[in-house]
């Protein structure tokens, strides 16, 4: 499988990997989660969307941080993040995949044309997606620790 080949070559560049959680850690990427969407609702209202655009992903990748962090799994990619989400915690990807689309094409291409409405939408759905990741958090066990970081390794052995 491809991604498998793409994580194994994160984790040889030791750009994925397990280490210690850390609440420190953890509460810091919550910081900048929180910061980022706060700072995402302020740009809108100026009209600065797509730098509203931006920072509303990252308050939802920062937030997927926090989860990573909780069970000691670094991730210094993107997609290897998001793939994570999915494939080792069992949860819906689907709207980080969308706001990650969302941020490429407002930051780096000049063909789009995004609405106040559409901003407004992403900024929403970053709130529940947040909240959702924020309660699955509260409520992992050292047991759901110990078996997510299992999960990880196995996800490296061949098959």
């Amino acid at each position: 499988m491809k991604i498998i080949t793409f994580l194994g070559k994160l984790k040889k560049e030791k750009k994925l990997g397990l280490v210690e959680p850390s609440l420190n850690i953890e509460k810091s990427y919550l910081e900048k989660s929180e910061s980022n969407l706060i700072s995402s609702r302020v740009l809108l209202k100026v009209d600065r969307l797509e730098e509203a655009t931006s920072l509303a992903y990252y308050s939802s990748y920062h937030a997927l941080l926090v989860l990573l962090f909780k069970v000691g799994i670094k991730s210094e990619n993107h997609t290897a993040s998001i793939f994570l989400l999915k494939n080792l915690f069992d949860l819906d990807n689907s709207f980080i995949s969308f706001a990650k689309k969302e941020r490429i094409d407002k930051q780096y291409y000049v063909d789009f044309h995004v609405t106040k409405k559409d901003v407004e939408e992403l900024i929403i759905g970053v709130e529940g997606f947040n909240e959702n990741l924020v309660d699955f958090i509260s409520k992992l066990t050292n047991e759901k620790i110990k078996f997510y970081r299992s999960k990880f390794v196995s996800l490296f052995e061949v098959k």
